[in-house]
Order: C-alpha cells, then sequence, then structure tokens
C-alpha cells in the first residue's frame, strides 16, 4: 500500500497484512496500475535488464542509465493505458523503443550520428579473442550510425520486422531495409578488420 508520503508501506509479506501476493504478470499490471509498488518493482526486476540492454544497443552506453529509469518513469505513468491487448512485455519494449527514439531525436543525435560517418568505426581494430571480439561487437554497434544502428538492434537484435519498425520510427520499409544493409556491411567491415 502506498502511504500520502509516497513509500510503501512495510508489511514484510503480503500474507501478514490479510492478502496473498497476486500471481503473475497480469496480477502486477493491474496491482501496479492502482499504484501497488511492490507490483511495479516486480515488474521492474523481470524488465529493466532487458530494457537497459536495448538503450544500450539504441543510445549508447553512456545514455543507458538514464533512459532505462525514464522508461520505467513513463511506465509507471501509462500503467493504466495498457489495455492487455498484446503481452506486457511487447507494450513495454514498444513504449521503450519510441522513448528511447524520441530522446535520441530530440538531442539531435540523429542528424549528429548520420553526419559522423564511419570513420571512427573505420579506424577501430577487432580483437580475435571471443571475449574481446563480443565486446567489440557491442561498440561497434554503438559507433554505427544512428539511423542504421536503430534499425539493426530492433530487426536483428529485437526480432522486429521491417514494417514494425517503419512504424515505430516513422520511415519507410525500404528506408528501414536500407540502413539495416548499411548497419551490416559496417560491422562486417570493422568486424574483418
Amino acid at each position: 500500500m502506498i502511504e500520502p508520503n509516497g513509500k510503501s508501506q512495510g508489511h514484510g509479506s503480503d500474507a501478514a497484512a490479510g492478502r496473498q501476493a497476486p500471481a503473475g504478470v497480469a496480477a502486477d499490471v493491474r496491482a501496479a496500475a492502482f499504484g501497488d509498488a511492490e507490483a511495479f518493482e516486480r515488474l521492474y526486476r523481470a524488465h529493466v535488464s532487458r530494457v537497459y540492454g536495448l538503450a544500450c544497443r539504441m543510445a549508447g552506453g553512456d545514455r543507458a542509465d538514464e533512459l532505462t529509469q525514464d522508461v520505467f518513469v513513463r511506465v509507471w505513468e501509462k500503467l493504466g493505458t495498457f489495455r492487455g491487448e498484446a503481452a506486457f512485455s511487447s507494450w513495454l519494449y514498444r513504449l521503450a523503443i519510441n522513448l528511447i527514439y524520441s530522446r535520441l531525436r530530440a538531442i539531435g543525435t540523429l542528424r549528429e550520428r548520420e553526419t559522423a560517418g564511419e570513420i571512427p568505426l573505420l579506424r577501430a581494430r577487432a580483437r580475435r579473442d571471443s571475449i574481446e571480439i563480443r565486446l567489440d561487437f557491442e561498440v561497434a554497434i554503438e559507433r554505427l550510425p544512428n539511423g542504421a544502428r536503430q534499425v539493426f538492434v530492433l530487426h536483428d537484435i529485437e526480432g522486429y520486422k521491417h514494417r514494425e519498425i517503419a512504424e515505430m520510427l516513422e520511415i519507410t520499409s525500404g528506408t528501414s531495409k536500407s540502413q539495416l544493409h548499411r548497419a551490416r556491411m559496417i560491422l562486417r567491415r570493422h568486424l574483418d578488420a
């Protein structure tokens, strides 16, 4: 239960308060929509790592913490609008993608990264050790021009179709395909270097 000062009352266990903890994501979503901070915390813990990974890949590691926090603040604010027509995780990731994309657009990084070119990526050399290759791949993704990076993350990592990406990013399906091809070519050159 939430007290007027916004803090959760400590009951230890819900059973001690005369009720059982809600079972499942749907129950947590309903409870959190009515202000249950513990239910929201369970939702947060279940999804924070994937949202953080998405933020890292779309916006870079330097912005990921702040964007992840912003996503969950927005989730808390908008939870009452979740209608249950899709899985909660789908709704959450769509909200996260939209928020991250709008923040990037608002701070002007789309144009900045598009014009920055591929020079820093081409200068970086890949290491052949498997851990280093994985880390280098993450760095390579972070250095992609913003449009190419976002389409690559949404298509190849998150599994969205070009039609869905086009709708999310307000581009055409052809642009999505072109950006994906561009991202793959840049990554291939980087990893072959």
